[in-house]
């Protein structure tokens, strides 16, 4: 049996800077929600790099497109883009789902 390689995980600059603002955030309501969310997060992103497609296409991209899917975990939607010629995922974005949805 032939190994599939796997995808690459790339964050946006303001995907990563969002999802250390959320830790941040968390780490001064509880000791063990950070370290919760972050494993959390990152397990699911470990699930996507083995399968890119995994996840539901993005029903908040204005023009629908396969590439793009988002999960929700913990009451956060990380949405991502699938670069299947280069095998990376990029995050794009990462935010709370209480706050308003905006479409790109």
């Amino acid at each position: 049996m032939v190994k599939q390689k796997s995808y690459t995980i790339i964050w946006d600059r303001i995907a990563l800077d969002h999802f250390k603002d959320i830790l941040s955030f968390l780490s001064k309501q509880s000791l063990q929600a950070p370290k919760i969310v972050k494993e959390g997060i990152l397990s699911r992103l470990d699930d996507v790099k083995k399968n890119a497609f995994v996840f539901e296409m993005d029903k908040l991209k204005d023009n629908p497109n396969k590439e793009f899917r988002a999960f929700v975990i913990y009451s956060y939607r990380i949405t991502y883009q699938i670069k299947a010629a280069t095998k990376e995922i990029r995050i794009i974005r990462i935010k709370h789902t209480s706050r308003e949805p905006f479409g790109y």
